[in-house]
């Protein structure tokens, strides 16, 4: 079913025609580094998401032998207690039942150990690659944070510590627009190890990078309303006498 899972080569084909408008655009600016280096985490969390969905085989191979030889453990214990003298050896055949007892719980026990070993090493290589999202959802803040509509109006005088604003209204929309698209594109590659590791610990870290991304972007087109207050007047006000109807 194409429309129900993400497929990575085209959200790589997004990050890649991304990169180039930026780049088009404003072929001088720092942001052209930053989109390049959201395709390159997409590329690499494809490839980890790939190597995540498959199973860890030598770990596998660990726990069949582990299991096989609890088990050859368990038949020579049967082979050599005796449970023939129940009469006259009732206190034997108690200790006997004990042991068994606490050497299948344990072995229950192990092999449950050894089982969830893998969903904990996929969950903390899935949680690596994460982090490296955030960071770079945090950076892509730091590139727009200096870009205050404030500053286009009329009578604003910077300081002698202000930033130097060289963007013009419709290029500094561009520009947000393009901050904005970069986090939306972090939410879809967090949530192609989410795709590749079922787990739910992955779920909630995953939800985690996308409310981060969706918090940051509505702050970047409250500052685009901000530049464009007469579109954006025109977009409420049907709203509201539909409301009213």
């Amino acid at each position: 079913m194409p429309y129900r899972t993400l497929d990575p080569d085209k959200i790589i084909k997004t990050a890649d025609i991304l990169k180039l408008r930026v780049q088009e655009r404003f072929p001088n600016v720092s942001l052209v580094g930053v989109a390049t280096e959201v395709k390159a985490i997409a590329i690499d969390a494809k490839a980890r998401a790939e190597k995540l969905s498959k199973p860890i085989q030598w770990l596998r191979v660990v726990t069949f032998v582990s299991v096989f030889l609890g088990a050859i453990v368990f038949f020579f214990i049967g082979t050599f207690l005796n449970f023939d003298r129940i009469a006259t050896g009732a206190f034997d055949f108690v200790q006997g039942v004990e042991a068994t007892i606490n050497a299948v719980v344990l072995a229950g026990l192990g092999f449950l150990t050894i089982a969830k070993s893998e969903e904990r090493i996929k969950r903390r290589k899935v949680l690596d690659g994460l982090h490296g999202l955030r960071s770079v959802i945090h950076i892509i803040d730091m590139h727009q944070l200096t870009k205050d509509p404030v500053s286009l109006q009329a009578g604003f005088r910077p300081t002698a510590s202000s930033p130097e604003r060289q963007l013009k209204p419709n290029e500094l929309v561009r520009y947000l627009d393009y901050c904005s698209e970069m986090l939306s594109l972090t939410g879809k590659v967090s949530a192609l190890y989410a795709q590749a590791v079922p787990d739910m610990e992955v779920v909630n870290a995953v939800n985690d990078i996308e409310a981060l991304g969706g918090n940051l972007s509505r702050k970047i087109w409250q500052k685009i309303m901000l530049i464009e207050p007469e579109k954006t007047k025109r977009v409420v006000r049907p709203a509201r006498r539909k409301a009213k109807t």
